[in-house]
């Protein structure tokens, strides 16, 4: 079964002074999803933004909004990404050992429950809980920061995802531009969240649209 393609932007490489903006633009322009990497300092080292961002962001446009905890003990901002609009929360495994628990909490609370693993996380915390899963997330480079080189041993995780479930949502995230972009989605990702290319081009609408494009 080919699954559709779907784009899903990440803001963090862009400038937050100008956000409103950008987001407009891509969801105007093939983005299916915004994708808000939440970071606390801890889980990894940079901060980013919190759910009032996403709040005062969540009015300018209709597509849907999925929060990116990259956050230690996630659940305590599970109320407050939903509150601020998202529809779908993704948490690390490595964060918690409870991903089966916290999947049925998201679902419990209306919302798609997303589970992530880093470069180093084998997906077995993944195929485990499956059933219990909208979509997993296999991060392309450690998490923390944008712009970093796609990592290919990360290629044969997604297999593996997609060899077990023909159906649940693959999202890739780290590196992922038009020449990586064939790559994950030969593996069998379906999902694909880029930053920092697209914050590089001149035209972003034109870049969105191709990016879009090369999705499906």
């Amino acid at each position: 079964m080919k699954l559709e393609g779907l784009l899903a932007p990440s803001i963090l490489s862009f400038d937050l002074s100008q956000i409103g903006g950008a987001v407009q633009t891509m969801a105007a322009n093939g983005a299916d999803w915004i994708h808000l990497d939440i970071m606390d300092g801890q889980f990894v080292p940079p901060i980013s933004f919190g759910d009032s961002l996403v709040a005062a962001l969540r009015p300018q446009v209709s597509i849907p909004f999925e929060a990116h905890l990259m956050t230690l003990t996630p659940e305590r901002q599970f109320d407050a990404f939903i509150a601020a609009g998202c529809t779908r929360i993704i948490f690390h495994s490595e964060a918690t050992v409870h991903s089966h628990r916290l999947a049925q909490s998201l679902r419990q609370r209306g919302v798609q429950a997303g589970l992530a693993v880093n470069p180093g996380t084998p997906v077995e915390p993944a195929l485990e809980i499956l059933d219990e899963l909208d979509l997993v997330l296999v991060m392309t480079v450690n998490p923390g920061w944008g712009g970093q080189p796609f990592l290919p041993h990360t290629l044969n995780k997604i297999r593996r995802l997609r060899e077990a479930s023909p159906s649940v949502a693959i999202q890739v995230d780290g590196g992922i531009d038009l020449s990586t972009l064939p790559l994950v989605k030969e593996a069998g990702a379906n999902v694909f969240v880029v930053g920092s290319y697209l914050q590089r081009q001149p035209d972003l609408a034109l870049a969105t649209q191709a990016f879009k494009a090369a999705c499906r």
